[in-house]
């Protein structure tokens, strides 16, 4: 799954997480985080996955209507 630095900054405002949150959830660094929310670092495919994964268990949906990425919560079932 690719992923944008914005979809991973629009995740966690979504879901109150601040970037050490997620630092410590996925094992990377702030640094990392901040990097590449800010466009300045690609991750690898695996990093990618893990964090994607990480927002995926936590409710979040990536999206890409209209030919741009998003994110929303998951509706309840």
């Amino acid at each position: 799954m690719t992923i944008t630095g914005t979809q991973v900054k629009e995740a966690r405002t979504l879901l109150s997480w601040l970037r050490p949150q997620l630092a410590a959830r996925v094992g990377l660094s702030i640094e990392t985080i901040v990097l590449f929310e800010n466009g300045d670092r690609q991750l690898s495919f695996f990093d990618a996955s893990i964090i994607a994964g990480t927002f995926e268990s936590a409710g979040i949906e990536f999206t890409a209507e209209h030919g741009a990425a998003g994110v929303r919560l998951r509706k309840p079932a």
